[in-house]
């Protein structure tokens, strides 16, 4: 099955949206991002991308996601695991 055919399968619609930015920040070289541009960027709140993202750190296989400080919002550390 596809990436994004597991994606849909296994998240909601919020966590999509927050992947699909991740993702595409990956592709891009990024590694570090904050919560509350990732907020600005998809119309969310930050704290719903918080919330979300603490629970994809939890549960997604795709990404390694983990809290790597706190500066005037939460900065979230994304890398691809490998398979």
């Amino acid at each position: 099955m596809s990436r994004m055919g597991t994606i849909r399968e296994k998240y909601t619609a919020s966590q999509i949206k927050i992947l699909t930015y991740l993702l595409a920040g990956l592709t891009k070289g990024k590694h570090y991002f904050k919560s509350k541009y990732i907020a600005k960027e998809l119309g969310l709140s930050p704290k719903e991308v918080g919330t979300n993202l603490a629970i994809l750190a939890d549960i997604c296989e795709e990404l390694d996601i983990s809290r790597w400080s706190y500066s005037n919002s939460t900065t979230w550390r994304v890398t691809a695991r490998a398979f």
